[in-house]
């Protein structure tokens, strides 16, 4: 297995690889930049392939923490830890308190949270084994559940897409191609059922698209056929790496916009979007509600001011959208524009106190 060289490697700041014999836990943790502050980011567990398909995705996802903290103004930097397992069948409080001992290990330079794989109850194991963890149940002084937040702001990123798209006063009458029906997925079709909009929804698991059929009158589909869904938005919302050379030529929308992580295959899938007419919400913009949520935890949870931030996600799109047209460039470049000068003033700044 290779690090510095592989592809998904983009200057992180350590990679930490986690063994535990007693519980079988095998999992990594990447921090990427520490630059805003502490990385936070999800435990992900997941049953990969292989070492080196868990090592690529845990690269990927803490460098777009990083970016998706410093595009929504916190104080935070990007990290991530996968688990390589079976959350349904290997998960256990032995591998959950592992995992958490492993976290502590890093005295507060990785913050835990959930992810795909891993609850708000696992979070209250991992919690008996290290402080460094947010997301708690409300019990134990977290806020819960973050989906239901992450699932809002990718519903105001939508809606100003909609917005700058077509001049569309709200998503009542759009139609939406909901990719993955999740936690985060669920909620985003309860609200786009709620505000008028029809859905078409795919899932990987039958009965979670008949519950959708019969919950939001939507229409299922099978799962490799929601891309080519006629829809006016397609909103990704489970794994990454979904838009692809195959995926983005059987798109039939005007809008790309959901809660999964690293939508893009390449960065070139991007442009390949703009070339197509079809305006991309950039992932780790649009998806920051959950991160938003979780970090106020920090500090002490305040729920005005986790909704301004929540809402904030639509003004920064539409900010972005704007940015895009103007210089020409696809939109996640210019969002990766607006993240790496927030990251450029902030080490310019420390670089002067050091001086």
């Amino acid at each position: 297995m290779t690090v510095f060289s592989d592809e998904a490697f983009c200057d992180h700041e350590q990679v930490v690889f986690v063994s535990d014999e007693a519980s079988g836990l095998k999992a990594l943790i990447a921090i990427h930049d520490t630059t805003l502050g502490p990385a936070l980011g999800g435990c992900r567990m997941y049953p990969y392939a292989d070492e080196e398909a868990a090592l690529r995705d845990v690269l990927r996802l803490s460098r777009g923490m990083t970016y998706k903290a410093a595009a929504a103004g916190l104080e935070l930097g990007g990290g991530k830890a996968v688990i390589i397992g079976d959350p349904r069948s290997q998960k256990t409080p032995a591998l959950l308190q592992a995992m958490g001992r492993a976290v502590e290990r890093l005295a507060g330079r990785y913050i835990t949270a959930e992810d795909v794989g891993t609850t708000v109850a696992d979070f209250a194991e991992m919690r008996k084994a290290t402080h460094h963890v947010v997301g708690l149940p409300v019990e134990l002084g977290g806020t819960g559940d973050p989906s239901p937040t992450t699932a809002l702001g990718v519903f105001h990123g939508l809606s100003a897409a909609a917005r700058h798209c077509w001049g569309a006063a709200s998503l009542a009458g759009q139609h939406v191609a909901v990719q993955g029906l999740g936690n985060v997925g669920w909620h985003l079709c309860q609200l786009l059922h709620e505000a008028g909009a029809s859905l078409t929804v795919a899932d990987v698991h039958a009965s979670r698209a008949a519950k959708a059929v019969a919950t939001f009158a939507a229409r299922a589909v099978a799962p490799e056929a929601i891309y080519a869904a006629d829809a006016d938005i397609f909103a990704p919302c489970a794994m990454g790496a979904v838009l692809n050379d195959v995926t983005v030529k059987q798109l039939r929308c005007g809008i790309v916009g959901g809660a999964a992580n690293n939508q893009l295959a390449r960065e070139d899938h991007g442009e390949l979007l703009r070339s197509r007419g079809i305006l991309y919400a950039p992932d780790f913009v649009i998806n920051a509600g959950g991160m938003i949520r979780v970090a106020s935890e920090r500090d002490g949870y305040d729920q005005d001011l986790v909704g301004r931030g929540v809402e904030g996600i639509g003004r920064t799109l539409l900010t972005i959208f704007q940015s895009a047209e103007e210089a020409g460039v696809a939109t996640h470049v210019a969002a990766l524009q607006l993240a790496q000068a927030r990251l450029g003033q902030a080490r310019a700044a420390q670089a002067a106190l050091a001086a």
